[in-house]
C-alpha cells in the first residue's frame, strides 16, 4: 500500500521508509517552515534595533510597536495560510479542498482557528522543527566525530561511537519524517476539518431544498395563472354556449355534461395547486394552514398553535407539509378516530407534535413519507421523532430551530 502522508511512511520498516522520498520530503517540509518565519524575525529585529537607538523608551511607545507587529503578522496570515497549503503537499499528498476566502468567513470560529495557526506557527513553531530537526543530526555528528577528538576515551571506544553514528544517522530519519507527519496532520486538522465535507454536504442539501421550494412556487404560479384561467375561461364559454341551446336539443345534454367535467377538473387542479403550495400558508402563516389543513382532513383533528409572530419561511413551509404528511398518515393506515396538533416556540425553536389514537405500528421505512420529511427538518438543523409502539398511540414531534439568517 503506498504511504500517503509522512506519518504514515514513518510506520513503515526502516528499509521501505529509508528507501523512499518521504525522509527527504519531511525534512523539506520542516526547513520550508523557516519562510514564514523570516517576517516576525524581522519585525523582533526592528523591535531589538528601535530600543537600541532609543535610549530607554517609553512603555506606550514599546506597546504601540507591538501592537503594529501584531496587527502586521495578522494581515501577512492569508499568504501565510496560501503557503502553508503548499508545502503541506510535501508531507501529506491527499487533496485538499479549495481554498476560501478568509476575510469574509471572520464571523466563523474556524477562521480565527485559522489566523491562530497561521500566527503561532510563524512565531512558534518553526523552533519546534528547528529542534527536530537539530537534535538528532547533532547527536549522530556527535557520535561520528568521535575518532576525530584530539583527546577523548581509548580507540577502541571511538570506533564502537562510530558504528553508533552509522547506525543512528539513518536513524535520524524516523524522528524527522514523525514529527513532519505530525506537524502534517495539524494543520490539515486545521485547513480542511473532518467536519468540513458535512458542512459542504448540509450546505448543498440546502441549496437543493431552496430549489426544490422555488420550482414548486413556479408551478404553482403557472398553473395557478396558466391552466386555472384557462378552465375558467373554457366554464365560462360553456355556459355561454348553453345559453344559445334550446333545453330539447341533443347537443344541451352534451354541453351541460362537459360544464360539469370541466368544473371538477377546475376543482381538482386548485386541490393540486393547494398541494404544491397552499396559498393560505404565504399569506396568513403556518398556524391558519394548520387549521385548514384540519378542516379537510377526514377525521377530527384538534389544533393548538401558539405562534405569536411568523416564522421564517422554510421553517413554516417544513413544518406544514410535516403536519399535512402526518394527517394524511393518519387518515390512511392509523384506523384513529381523532387527531392533535401541537406547536409552540421555545426558545427560539419551533416545537409541533401530531399525535393520533390509531393503533400505531407506523414505520418510516414502509414508504409513509416520514424519512424524506426527517431529510428535509435536518437541512434546517432540526430533528423529527417518532414514536409509534403497536397499539397506539402514534406522536410525531419535530424540533425546528427558528434561524431568521435561514
Amino acid at each position: 500500500m503506498i504511504a500517503r502522508t509522512a506519518l504514515e511512511a514513518a510506520a513503515r520498516p526502516p528499509r521501505r521508509l529509508l528507501g523512499s522520498a518521504w525522509p527527504w520530503r519531511s525534512l523539506a517540509y520542516l526547513l520550508a517552515g523557516l519562510v514564514p518565519a523570516l517576517l516576525p524575525l524581522a519585525l523582533l529585529a526592528g523591535l531589538a534595533v528601535f530600543n537600541q537607538a532609543v535610549a530607554d523608551p517609553p512603555l506606550p511607545a514599546l506597546l504601540a510597536l507591538g501592537l503594529a507587529a501584531l496587527l502586521i503578522l495578522l494581515a501577512a496570515a492569508p499568504m501565510a495560510l496560501r503557503f502553508e497549503r503548499l508545502r503541506l503537499r510535501l508531507a501529506d499528498s491527499r487533496p485538499l479542498p479549495p481554498a476560501v476566502p478568509l476575510l469574509p468567513r471572520l464571523r466563523e470560529g474556524a477562521a480565527w482557528r485559522e489566523l491562530g495557526y497561521a500566527v503561532l506557527s510563524s512565531c512558534v513553531a518553526w523552533l519546534l522543527d528547528l529542534s527536530i530537526i537539530v537534535v538528532p543530526v547533532f547527536l549522530s555528528g556527535m557520535l561520528l566525530s568521535a575518532p576525530l577528538q584530539p583527546t577523548g576515551p581509548p580507540a577502541a571506544v571511538d570506533a564502537l561511537l562510530f558504528v553508533a553514528g552509522l547506525i543512528a544517522s539513518p536513524l535520524c530519519a524516523y524522528p524527522i519524517t514523525a514529527w513532519a507527519g505530525t506537524r502534517a496532520a495539524m494543520a490539515r486538522a486545521i485547513l480542511a476539518p473532518a467536519d468540513a465535507d458535512l458542512t459542504e454536504v448540509l450546505r448543498s442539501r440546502r441549496r437543493l431544498v431552496d430549489g426544490f421550494e422555488s420550482e414548486r412556487r413556479r408551478i404553482e404560479r403557472d398553473l395557478h395563472d396558466g391552466a386555472q384561467q384557462r378552465l375558467v375561461a373554457l366554464s365560462v364559454t360553456l355556459g355561454m354556449a348553453r345559453l344559445h341551446v334550446a333545453a330539447d336539443s341533443p347537443a344541451a345534454d352534451l354541453i351541460d355534461r362537459a360544464k360539469t367535467q370541466t368544473g371538477l377538473a377546475l376543482a381538482e387542479l386548485r386541490e393540486l395547486i393547494r398541494g404544491v403550495h397552499p396559498q393560505i400558508l404565504s399569506d396568513r402563516g403556518l398556524a391558519a394552514a394548520v387549521r385548514d389543513l384540519a378542516g379537510r382532513s377526514p377525521i377530527p383533528v384538534e389544533q393548538a398553535l401558539d405562534l405569536p409572530e411568523r416564522l421564517p419561511t422554510p421553517v413554516e413551509v417544513t413544518a406544514y407539509y410535516v403536519v399535512s404528511e402526518a394527517l394524511a398518515n393518519v387518515a390512511k393506515h392509523s384506523g384513529a378516530g381523532s387527531a392533535q396538533v401541537r406547536g409552540t416556540l421555545d426558545g427560539g425553536c419551533l416545537l409541533l407534535e401530531i399525535s393520533d389514537d390509531g393503533g400505531g405500528g407506523a414505520d418510516p421505512a414502509r414508504g409513509t413519507g416520514l424519512t424524506g420529511l426527517a431529510d428535509r427538518v435536518a437541512v434546517l438543523g432540526g430533528r423529527l421523532l417518532l414514536s409509534s409502539p403497536p397499539g397506539g398511540p402514534t406522536l410525531v414531534r419535530v424540533e425546528v430551530p427558528c434561524d431568521r439568517s435561514a
